[in-house]
């Protein structure tokens, strides 16, 4: 579903160089939770707005669904967006003057649905996070948690293909942090949709089907590759049962 090969980005600050990637190659497979860990500055963020197309690579190619989006145009990103991926941010990014329900069937908008199927769905998702009796409330009138859920029901309502997922629990407590990633990930596996993750706290990166370390912009270690590394070589009788 997704496939990055060698990519790197650089920042010039005044006569400095500052490499946040340098040189990043991965592979995720459809219906994947994966999870990325990396502490501040080490480039978990740089690398999952490189591949949603929020950020330009300086270097490398980025697959997509089977698309080459590399030298995608903003237009073309925004429409391919539309149609493929979904998000959940850190600070929720709600609209204030917007209902639950409101926000949840916002991306529904862009697409061209109806309105009628559009609410249809959007309380259809707000069900799903156990947010039935919120559809009419505001996000200010919501605590943390009840607007990551919003956020959650909004970023997998149209189905994409992909979910990327910024720091989700940044801003919630261990036990809302829990709950949110249970939700997210019960949706994820529900939908057989793939799931991308940044995060700092490895309790929360646990939640995935697959770890990757990120530090000084490299990936310093993948659990599927050390699960093959573990497994080691197939022998001879093996093989054979595996063809």
């Amino acid at each position: 579903m997704i496939q990055v090969e060698g990519i790197k980005k650089i920042y010039c600050v005044d006569k400095e160089r500052i490499v946040a990637l340098g040189g990043v190659s991965l592979q995720v497979r459809e219906g994947e939770i994966c999870c990325i860990l990396g502490s501040s500055g080490s480039g978990k963020s740089t690398l999952l707005n490189i591949m949603a197309g929020l950020e330009k690579p300086s270097r490398g190619k980025i697959l997509l669904a089977g698309e080459d989006v590399t030298r995608f145009s903003e237009r073309r990103w925004a429409q391919f967006r539309q149609k493929n991926i979904g998000f959940v941010f850190q600070s929720y990014n709600l609209l204030p003057t917007l209902s639950a329900l409101e926000n949840v069937a916002l991306p529904l908008v862009f697409r061209g649905i109806e309105k009628d199927l559009r609410i249809r769905e959007a309380a259809k998702m707000l069900l799903a996070v156990g947010l039935g009796s919120r559809m009419a409330h505001r996000p200010s009138q919501m605590s943390g948690g009840q607007q990551q859920r919003v956020g959650i029901a909004r970023a997998f309502v149209s189905h994409p293909k992909i979910v990327f997922a910024d720091e989700p629990t940044g801003n919630l407590d261990s036990k809302t942090s829990d709950e949110v990633m249970r939700i997210m990930v019960g949706l994820a596996r529900r939908y057989h949709e793939t799931l991308v993750l940044v995060t700092h706290d490895r309790e929360i990166a646990a939640y995935g089907d697959r770890l990757l370390e990120i530090h000084d912009g490299f990936v310093r270690y993948d659990s599927r590759q050390a699960s093959a590394q573990k497994a080691g070589p197939l022998l001879p009788q093996e093989r054979k049962a595996a063809t």
